[in-house]
């Protein structure tokens, strides 16, 4: 029998709305443990035992669900009553399509989730010298419990978050080329499915962007590379990458993420003073101090979500420059 309104719903019918692990997904799949962009770790909901009566307390259990993770989620949802023990359970409208709703929202990273926590800083890095005249290299990772829970980090609208800075001595023309690559940066975060950068400006050389959580490797991913504009520093660049640690390759088994930062000093990039006949760079060390900060940005409880998860452990794994 079809599912129609004003039908007694049947125990098929209600099992798949709840436990459904391919499309039209389930209550579970995407609420629950799921797999690859779906599951956030909630609570799954109990089916029904073929030819068994599916009482209100199960009904409602559904709608509860719904409803806390479109909270989460901010997605409007369909409006409905609860039901009492004795009243007939018919089928209530629109519920796959609610489903289908949050299941996209899910699978999206949840984009529109407000309820996150932004971490204080949990790394930062710093060069450990000034004047270096061929690139400085900088890596930060975050570490989760297991695989799942990377996924319904992300799942919920988790970020991990890395900015960029200088610290310098005595502010060179120089320096301030890389303070504007870091500005130009702003925060930069990685979703779900994409990353993202608060600031703007100065030369976006390679936009990898469109690579979020889900699309890494154990192999590192250039998000973004952007070169500076002023034209006396073209050959000065901030680069940031980020590759997946455990599993088989790719974040469906992941369970910790690098980003790296390399600032280079490009070979034709040096300063020379007014009249200088022989054309002899003066400053060409003159670099300052990367700085690169971590933060995460995570799902929290206020707004639907029974349980929210975040990392377990962070580190700071690798500083170097070279001449």
């Amino acid at each position: 029998m079809a599912y129609s309104a004003g039908d007694t719903i049947l125990d098929d019918e209600y099992n798949a709305f709840v436990s459904n692990s391919t499309s039209p997904f389930g209550y579970n799949h995407f609420a629950g443990t799921g797999a690859t962009v779906y599951g956030l770790g909630q609570t799954a909901i109990g089916t029904v035992s073929a030819g068994g009566t599916i009482n209100a307390a199960q009904w409602n259990s559904l709608f509860t669900g719904l409803t806390n993770i479109a909270n989460h989620t901010n997605d409007s949802m369909t409006t409905r009553s609860s039901v009492s023990a004795g009243d007939d359970i018919d089928i209530a409208s629109n519920v796959a399509t609610d489903l289908a709703t949050l299941a996209a929202s899910v699978a999206g990273g949840s984009v529109n989730a407000t309820a996150l926590t932004t971490s204080s800083v949990l790394q930062t890095v710093t060069s450990s010298a000034e004047g270096w005249n061929a690139s400085a290299t900088q890596e930060v990772s975050i570490t989760f419990a297991n695989a799942n829970n990377a996924r319904f980090f992300f799942n919920g609208g988790g970020k991990m978050r890395v900015i960029v800075s200088i610290v310098a001595a005595a502010t060179s023309d120089k320096d301030t080329a890389y303070a504007n690559l870091g500005a130009s940066l702003g925060n930069f975060d990685i979703n779900s499915l994409t990353s993202t950068r608060s600031g703007s400006g100065e030369t976006l050389t390679t936009d990898g962007t469109a690579n979020g959580f889900q699309d890494l490797t154990t192999d590192y991913t250039v998000l973004i590379k952007l070169t500076s504009d002023n034209s006396t520093y073209t050959g000065n660049s901030v680069t940031l990458s980020a590759k997946t640690i455990g599993g088989d390759g790719d974040s469906g088994d992941a369970t910790a993420i690098h980003v790296k930062m390399v600032a280079l000093d490009g070979a034709n990039d040096t300063q020379f003073t007014d009249g200088n006949t022989d054309s002899v760079a003066v400053a060409a060390k003159d670099t300052p101090k990367m700085v690169l900060k971590l933060h995460t940005i995570g799902p929290n409880t206020t707004q639907g979500l029974g349980t929210a998860f975040g990392i377990s452990a962070s580190a700071a794994v690798s500083n170097a420059i070279a001449d």
